[in-house]
């Protein structure tokens, strides 16, 4: 097996030449395991808040509601993301 770099971690081109190496050396392998995708969220919304929102995905054309709602909560959260960076980069720079 390849030694470690500085950091003690293996970059993807190693890991992916030792694991081409063993691919037909059976004893290289574990046991299979078996993986499931993850099961999808659901969430329960009011009935006002449901036709709200069913609205709004029909004014922006969207397909249907949870597409729309997927598209809002990701753009909320990218929104709070960037706000939360740079709160952090203002205290930061304040502490200077």
């Amino acid at each position: 097996m390849k030694k470690k770099n500085a950091t003690g971690i293996l970059s993807d081109e190693e890991i992916d030449r030792i694991v081409v190496a063993q691919a037909d050396d059976e004893s290289a392998w574990g046991k299979p395991i078996k993986v499931r995708p993850p099961k999808s969220s659901t969430m329960r919304l009011p009935s006002e808040l449901a036709a709200r929102a069913a609205f709004f995905a029909r004014l922006h054309r969207e397909s249907n509601m949870e597409n729309w709602l997927k598209r809002i909560i990701r753009e909320r959260i990218d929104f709070e993301e960037a706000a939360f960076s740079g709160l952090k980069r203002d205290l930061t720079d304040k502490k200077k």
